[in-house]
């Protein structure tokens, strides 16, 4: 793209689906939507800018429109300016969804938040240092292999399978230093309610009552300050896209927010 490479991984035809990972994520996250989706709808799982092998922003403290930005130009190359799209954002995803649904109204017919992160944008300035602080100080005294190690099981229930743990921790444990940096000032800066504010698209929440990062009370909380709809994903934690598979498969299904 004009803003740098952009990795990604696809799989099926049809209307077009495009899904955004979380800060300690990837696009193998979204792996049970790649397969499960596949036979109804074109699925596109980005790697953000910094992650698995797409190029960083130029940006040091980006905000979610540079990488709402960058989105744009990955589908515009991609031959799919004439698409409109559903975005589907996860977490620190659900910032970079919904700013770039701000961005070209036009070609979003829906926006699904799952597990959405809040963003930091509206708290004190010490909240936003601190947050941005741990984040930062525990990426260098632990690097990426011990942040999965002591992440891995805060994404999931407590009766997840230990298969789905491992999983998680080998895609958090890949995680690239600098793009992970940029992610951490971009949810310290940023506020989702803004964010949403100018997105004329149905909108969807959904998040998992076992989520301990991103905790129903605030995801359903949000929903109703909004007035967006809201669906609970039954007793499965913070990577509901791989937990609750079944469920997100079938939310995403449906062509619109009820």
């Amino acid at each position: 793209t004009a803003g740098g490479r952009v990795s990604y991984r696809r799989a099926g035809a049809g209307p077009v689906t495009v899904l955004l990972h979380g800060i300690g994520s990837a696009s193998g996250s979204w792996l049970a939507q790649l397969q499960g989706l596949r036979g109804e709808k074109s699925v596109l799982a980005w790697d953000a800018p910094g992650y698995g092998l797409s190029d960083g922003l130029r940006a040091e403290k980006p905000e979610p429109r540079d990488y709402g930005q960058r989105l744009w130009e990955w589908l515009d190359a991609m031959c799919l300016s004439e698409s409109a799209v559903t975005l589907v954002g996860h977490s620190l995803g659900a910032l970079m969804a919904a700013s770039a649904a701000a961005l070209r109204p036009e070609r979003v017919v829906r926006l699904v938040l799952l597990s959405p992160a809040l963003g930091y944008g509206q708290s004190s300035e010490a909240i936003r240092e601190t947050r941005l602080h741990e984040r930062l100080t525990a990426l260098k005294a632990l690097g990426p292999q011990g942040i999965a190690e002591r992440r891995c099981k805060a994404m999931v229930s407590a009766h997840a399978d230990a298969d789905l743990v491992e999983y998680v921790r080998l895609i958090m444990a890949e995680i690239r230093p600098a793009g992970y940096t940029q992610a951490a000032h971009m949810l310290a800066g940023a506020h989702l309610a803004t964010e949403v504010r100018d997105v004329r698209c149905p909108i969807l929440v959904a998040s998992g009552a076992a989520d301990t990062i991103t905790p129903k009370d605030a995801c359903e909380g949000f929903a109703k300050a909004q007035q967006i709809p809201y669906r609970d994903l039954g007793p499965v934690g913070h990577a509901c896209a791989l937990e609750a598979a079944d469920a997100v498969n079938q939310l995403l299904m449906n062509g619109e927010a009820e």
